[in-house]
């Protein structure tokens, strides 16, 4: 019937919605471009709707666009796991979430409520560095935390720019304020080592804008692991600041402000296989698009980002003719 929409130009759409650009889409399809175009306006007619907007400097999701990636996620997810169940089995997935109560793991819990009929198993306390080569070895199936550049093999996608707070000992002078400039914990022996998400990515990203404090990261303690309570301890042994994310859960006898002048922004991706194809990934990417709101991926004028990321975003600002972001 005329009205029927195909998985498979459903698929071909939501890699362009992914890449932005329908030479990267065609190759990662293996198809012909002229092809991969031809499908797009096929889809387009048979919804009534332009799906991109398309200039010779850039490709962008139309309103129309961004509310079909959504529901065609979550088809392709459907379709795949009703195919996989009919064959006899369910599909798992093996998810490196780097701590509780992390984005990653708001992602994963978003993930779980769109497709309840998937099974996850879950890693904690891996980080990017450590996980990034179990995913090209094929031993875990998606991971998050910054993107390595240039690793081989891999596909991505920025979930998040989040912005970094403080937790403070309660009685803290500092606690009475709503919200920490940075340079008023200069002197204050704050700790950036405390919390699951303290990985090296993590190290690389904060040394980066406390660098200008002389800080030495040799001279620094090791990485304080572990829930809620041992943050109370950590701080209470310290009882100094603690740098942190602005998913942090409640600790015991601290307080957690966000940190401004400047805005600090810690750069999530997920992270997985060029050539996954899964129903949880899509169940993970559909999460990403109903969490993800400006709120997630706006940087404000006057943030701050580590490099490489800062430099990558300068450039794709400045892409020639003909590529996209």
């Amino acid at each position: 019937m005329p009205d029927d929409l195909e998985i498979r130009l459903l698929r071909y759409f939501v890699v362009v919605a992914e890449e932005l650009h329908f030479s990267r889409a065609a190759q990662r399809l293996f198809i012909a471009q002229q092809a991969l175009s031809r499908d797009i306006r096929r889809l387009e007619d048979r919804l009534g709707a332009r799906l991109f907007d398309r200039t010779t400097r850039r490709v962008e999701l139309t309103p129309s666009g961004q509310k079909l990636l959504v529901r065609a996620r979550e088809l392709i997810s459907l379709h795949d796991l009703t195919v996989h169940e009919l064959r006899g089995f369910a599909p798992s997935m093996t998810v490196d979430v780097v701590g509780p109560g992390l984005t990653p793991t708001l992602v994963l819990a978003a993930a779980r409520r769109i497709a309840p009929e998937l099974e996850f198993f879950v890693r904690f306390h891996t980080g990017s560095e450590a996980a990034v080569p179990l995913v090209q070895a094929d031993r875990l199936d998606v991971t998050f935390g910054r993107h390595p550049g240039s690793a081989e093999g891999l596909r991505q996608r920025v979930v998040r720019y989040e912005p970094l707070t403080v937790l403070l000992p309660e009685g803290d002078p500092l606690a009475e304020l709503a919200e920490i400039p940075l340079q008023h914990l200069k002197g204050t022996g704050l700790c950036y080592r405390a919390g699951n998400h303290a990985t090296p990515a993590w190290d690389h990203a904060i040394l980066q804008v406390l660098a200008p404090w002389g800080i030495d990261r040799t001279l620094a303690h090791p990485h304080v692991e572990g829930g809620a309570d041992e943050l109370a301890q950590h701080i209470r042994d310290r009882s100094s600041p603690i740098l942190t994310m602005s998913t942090q859960p409640p600790v015991p006898g601290a307080v957690l402000r966000p940190v401004i002048d400047p805005v600090i922004l810690y750069p999530w991706s997920m992270i997985w296989r060029a050539d996954l194809t899964h129903p949880a990934l899509d169940a993970l990417n559909a999460a990403i698009d109903e969490l993800a709101t400006d709120a997630w991926l706006t940087i404000p004028a006057d943030a701050w980002l580590p490099d490489p990321e800062r430099n990558n975003r300068k450039s794709a600002a400045i892409r020639p003719t003909g590529t996209t972001s």
